[in-house]
């Protein structure tokens, strides 16, 4: 059983940074897909930002291009989301997860965090 552990999480004013973390518990995360996903107040759970852990292939959702950046410790088995230039619209609970392709449906995906709160204030 894998287990994500996800932190990093804060509350930050707008045109600010933060740094998630996400750490795998399984020897390997080699062919994997790694993602983060975030769910705000009131909103359907989105999928912000993915690599595949073989070839560091990235994909972004357009809300987040440009600002975020995922990126992998293969070593320390560690997936890391940068966010800069924080909106208020970020505002959610982030959550990665693990997955054997890039799925649109969240369902898919085989392994999930328990989550890392972001709040960006206005």
């Amino acid at each position: 059983q894998v287990q994500l552990r996800d932190s990093g999480g804060g509350s930050v004013q707008a045109g600010g940074s933060l740094k998630l973390s996400c750490a795998a518990s399984q020897y390997s995360i080699d062919n994997n897909w790694m993602a983060w996903w975030r769910q705000g107040p009131g909103k359907d759970r989105e999928k912000v930002a993915s690599i595949y852990t073989d070839t560091d292939i990235t994909h972004y959702a357009d809300s987040v291009a440009g600002r975020f950046t995922i990126f992998q410790d293969k070593v320390d088995k560690t997936t890391y989301l940068q966010m800069n230039s924080l909106k208020p619209e970020d505002t959610g609970m982030y959550i990665c997860a693990m997955g054997r392709a890039n799925f649109a449906d969240s369902s898919l995906w085989s392994y999930w965090g328990q989550g890392t709160q972001v709040t960006v204030s206005s």
